[in-house]
């Protein structure tokens, strides 16, 4: 657009300046016409008048001649400038055109081979060309599950038999109230699916969870960590998990939004349930269906927040060097953990809806790394368990149903690299460089930090990991 601004600037300085040479040269014409040439010599009036009449129409004919030459010169300029700017100008059409479709192929899913010699020389691993993936269609499941969302209707009602519970549920907060009235509402219908992510062989399927109004992460997601690629032939694909907004008043101009924002990337799953802190844990047990459902060859899923640092780099150094566990479930693990009873905390929980002493070990949230085929064994524990209002905890009771211990890595630090928000060392990109994932940064900041961690930085120690 502003290339166009600047070529028709030039051509109508061009035309300004022809307009005024034209616009000289008839007056230097006019003013030649009306100008009596002076004569030395002594003739007669009648002899005088004629040769003034013979001299002023050869000057007519000159000046005439001149004129219109010129006139003709810049009329071919201008024609051959208006010829140059209409190519230029189809040309950068064509260049904007071109660069939106390499933005919507990469946003469908293109992928691109990169050579990885080390995980610590970053220069280039993320400038590499794009090359083509396969297309193989998923393997058909012999063990009965289903190979489509079957959820079509969101028809739920509240469950009316809690009103006869006692005390107890008359005393719980209104939002915890809400919670259980509606906790058997298990599934919602899909809005936007997009199943061709799990097709053939995937190496790392990362999911993040993330809300309709925050587009600013999901963007600065997409052109760092998140970005699809294929690394030493393993595939890796990005997936975001959305709810509906919860703003009521603006909810249809939010999902307008959204939905076009998935036209362009195709790696939005959404259900038709709101977004709310106690519904993260619908959004859990909605992806371990979908993974259920439709993910067959996906060999290690990374699920986090949208607001987390991750290097991609450091969880294949670490898969590659550790046991390849069929149970594998990695990240900031919390060990007897108690429930918070305080009323004015965010995690806070009722007596009533958990009475146990502590916590199974569970995963912080701002993300871990997961064994593929724990994925679908995590989908059937979920369905034995009631809802629970925080995720995290949730997930780490399904992990108990399948007697599978989380395993904690110091790589990973989903409360800050330390407990002092104020310290330098949470901006330093060093210890960025060595960990696995780092919450919680906003999406400037998380720009800024890969930028630092990807640059030609030089640390003085590297970190080991397991």
């Amino acid at each position: 657009m502003l290339q166009d601004c600047f070529r028709w600037k030039g051509i109508f300085s061009f035309f300004s300046r022809s307009g005024n040479y034209i616009k000289q040269s008839y007056s230097t014409f006019k003013k030649k016409k009306t100008t009596k040439s002076p004569k030395t010599n002594q003739s007669s009036p009648a002899h005088h008048h004629k040769e003034s009449d013979a001299q002023g129409k050869m000057m007519n004919s000159r000046d005439r001649w001149r004129v219109y030459k010129r006139v003709s010169v810049m009329f071919l300029l201008a024609v051959v400038a208006l010829t140059v700017v209409q190519r230029g100008s189809i040309s950068f059409e064509l260049e904007r055109h071109a660069r939106l479709d390499a933005t919507q192929e990469a946003g469908s899913g293109a992928d691109s081979y990169l050579q990885i010699k080390s995980f610590w020389k970053s220069g280039s691993y993320w400038s590499k060309p794009k090359a083509p993936t396969t297309t193989e269609k998923p393997r058909i499941p012999e063990d009965g599950r289903p190979t489509t969302w079957d959820v079509k209707s969101s028809n739920c009602s509240a469950n009316v038999n809690f009103s006869n519970q006692g005390e107890w549920f008359r005393n719980l907060e209104d939002n915890f109230k809400q919670f259980l009235l509606y906790r058997h509402c298990r599934y919602f219908p899909m809005t936007l699916n997009h199943p061709e992510k799990c097709t053939g062989e995937v190496f790392l399927l990362m999911v993040i969870k993330s809300v309709a109004t925050q587009y600013d992460r999901r963007e600065v997601i997409r052109k760092t960590w998140g970005r699809e690629q294929v690394v030493d032939g393993k595939r890796i694909k990005t997936l975001f998990l959305l709810g509906k907004s919860s703003n009521e008043a603006e909810r249809a101009n939010h999902q307008k939004l959204v939905e076009y924002e998935d036209q362009i990337y195709n790696d939005i799953l959404q259900w038709d349930f709101l977004d709310s802190f106690f519904n993260l844990t619908l959004k859990e047990t909605h992806f371990l269906k979908w993974f259920h459902t439709y993910c067959y060859n996906v060999q290690y899923v990374f699920k986090g927040d949208d607001d987390v640092f991750v290097s991609v780099e450091n969880i294949f150094e670490y898969l590659e060097n550790s046991s390849h566990r069929k149970n594998l479930f990695v990240g900031d693990v919390i060990f007897k953990a108690k429930p918070i009873r305080k009323k004015d905390n965010k995690y806070y929980i009722p007596q009533a809806l958990y009475n146990k002493t502590h916590y199974p070990p569970y995963a912080g949230g701002g993300g871990f790394l997961m064994d593929g085929s724990l994925v679908s064994r995590l989908h059937w524990a979920a369905d034995t368990l009631e809802l629970y209002p925080i995720d995290d905890v949730f997930l780490g009771m399904c992990l108990e149903v399948l007697q599978v211990t989380p395993v904690k890595h110091d790589a990973f630090k989903t409360f800050g690299l330390v407990k002092n928000k104020n310290s330098k060392l949470n901006r330093e990109p060093c210890f960025f460089k060595n960990m696995i994932v780092v919450h919680k940064l906003l999406p400037s900041d998380l720009q800024h930090m890969w930028n630092l961690v990807n640059s030609d930085l030089v640390c003085s120690q590297k970190f080991e990991l397991l």
